[in-house]
């Protein structure tokens, strides 16, 4: 008989009437509640320490954002873009994520709890040492995602694209990848070890789990 899988406790988000940002920019350690940021072109702003609590950041630029150690609780973020966004050591506790086109993200050390990251593209996102845990992942192309050293737990990867992605040292508790649509692991093969697959994935990754293992298979 098969363990049975737990799958994530996901975010339930509802945010109450929110009040327009009429602000200027970010500031570090500041604190922002029921706030909407709406087409807020933040950039370049620095928001390190911030607490963002019952807000939304709607269509935001966040090219170059400063937001390390910045706090995300009960938040929606839709629609954002932006390049080389910092999120080093920040915290995402009860938070959806929609439709996010992103690249280089820096999210190593930050701690990602009750979340969902639902379409959207994010390219060479750094999630170097952080933790994930109670995460889902829907619909999106995660393309050359670097998570080394990271801490997964009831993680779901669901209708994904994970394009190049690295997994070294990766430790895994009851990570689902069965309805990944494509799975191409360029390092770290090992880092699967408590992630769940599917019949085919196996058949896919064998040619690599065997190099891992150092198995020859001859005809």
């Amino acid at each position: 008989m098969s363990a049975k899988k737990t799958g994530p406790r996901l975010p339930d988000v509802r945010l109450p009437a929110l009040q327009p940002y009429e602000g200027v920019g970010l500031e570090p350690e500041g604190d922002y509640e029921g706030i909407e940021f709406a087409e807020t072109g933040l950039g370049g702003e620095d928001g390190q320490g911030a607490r963002f609590m019952d807000c939304a950041l709607v269509r935001c630029a966040l090219d170059g954002t400063r937001l390390g150690r910045a706090r995300f609780m009960d938040c929606v973020l839709e629609s954002v873009r932006g390049v080389g966004t910092e999120f080093a050591g920040a915290s995402l506790r009860d938070v959806e994520v929609r439709e996010a086109r992103l690249g280089g993200a820096q999210l190593h050390g930050a701690v990602l709890e009750r979340v969902a990251i639902r379409g959207g593209k994010i390219d060479y996102v750094n999630f170097r040492e952080a933790v994930l845990k109670d995460v889902l992942f829907e619909g999106c192309v995660l393309s050359e995602a670097d998570f080394a050293g990271a801490r997964l737990e009831r993680v779901v990867f669901r209708d994904c694209v994970l394009r190049r992605v690295d997994l070294t040292r990766v430790r895994m508790t009851d990570v689902d990848l069965r309805e990944v649509a494509e799975l191409d692991i360029a390092r770290g093969i090992e880092g699967l070890s408590g992630a769940v697959v599917s019949p085919t994935q196996l058949l896919d990754l064998a040619p690599a789990l065997a190099a891992h293992l150092g198995v020859r298979v001859e005809g």
